[in-house]
């Protein structure tokens, strides 16, 4: 029987991407209608929580230590890499700034993940869900953006396997967990689905990709974490006492722990644990997930 255990009690309206942080040992997460980036030691139970100026898709932690986060208007940058000063906790004492901007008014950031290359790359999408008004971009560490889809409704879970040599994406309203071959120029060809999704399972969200090239998957509306073999076999059901998770990922030190964000928005009589943190302890085996390199 699976064990399941609450990390973090809390009421986000949009919890979203849980990110391991390698260096520092702890859980990045964000509230993004919150506008805000929450941290999580384990061990000592600390956490940490930065209000951000605007809606926060995504944050992810930087190779020099800092924040790279996927913002409403663009790509920005807490605590400079190569600082002198402590990146223990999210906060704007190292200073902001743009890596790339793209104001799209009524356009947002939302999930986003790192390459093996160190590339972040960040997805949007519009407030109102309007078909085709997201996209999904590659930023490089000095800032140069490439708009590799352009035809996105809800830019969701993104990865790649143990190799780097495929990459998966889910366009949450598709229904679908896509698949690519991964280029010497590190680009997403040949796009293939991997999983089509049932109108009964609910919405694929978050994913992250574990050292046997398997994929996890949180369901939006639908109550379960779900993982999935390289070629598309239903291997494993999380079923969750909340309607909403979002997304997961591997953490812990010896990234056997699955973190699973979850969210309150849109429901009329959220679960009491609607926006927490939820964990399944030896759920798996993770990977590590690369800094990003700017």
């Amino acid at each position: 029987m699976t064990s399941l255990d609450v990390a973090i009690r809390a009421d986000a309206a949009l919890g979203e991407g849980p990110t391991w942080d390698t260096r520092e040992q702890r859980l990045i997460w964000v509230d993004i209608l919150g506008s805000r980036v929450h941290t999580y030691d384990p061990l000592s139970g600390r956490r940490t929580v930065m209000v951000t100026e605007q809606h926060v898709g995504a944050a992810k932690p930087r190779v020099g230590g800092g924040l790279v986060v996927n913002l409403r208007d663009g790509v920005g940058l807490y605590g400079p890499a190569g600082s002198s000063g402590s990146s223990s906790s999210p906060n704007a004492s190292g200073g902001f700034r743009w890596l790339h901007r793209e104001l799209v008014p009524g356009r947002r950031g939302n999930d986003a993940a790192v390459a093996p290359d160190g590339a972040l790359w960040a997805g949007s999408m519009r407030y109102d869900e309007d078909r085709g008004g997201g996209a999904l971009s590659r930023i490089a560490a000095d800032g140069t953006a490439h708009t590799v889809l352009d035809d996105v409704t809800v830019s969701n879970g993104t990865g790649w396997s143990p190799d780097g040599r495929l990459m998966y994406y889910i366009d949450t309203p598709t229904r679908r967990i896509d698949v690519f071959d991964v280029g010497e120029d590190q680009l997403p060809h040949n796009r293939r689905g991997l999983v089509t999704i049932d109108a009964d399972e609910g919405y694929p969200d978050g994913l992250t990709v574990d050292a046997e090239g398997c994929v996890w998957v949180a369901f939006w509306d639908g109550g379960a974490v779900r993982r999935y073999t390289p070629d598309g076999r239903l291997d494993r059901v999380i079923a969750l006492p909340v309607r909403r998770p979002t997304a997961c990922a591997f953490g812990g030190a010896d990234l056997t722990d699955l973190y699973i964000t979850t969210a309150r928005t849109g429901l009329v009589a959220p679960h009491p644990l609607s926006g927490s943190v939820l964990v399944v302890p030896g759920a798996g085996k993770g990977l590590a997930q690369p800094a990003f390199a700017g």
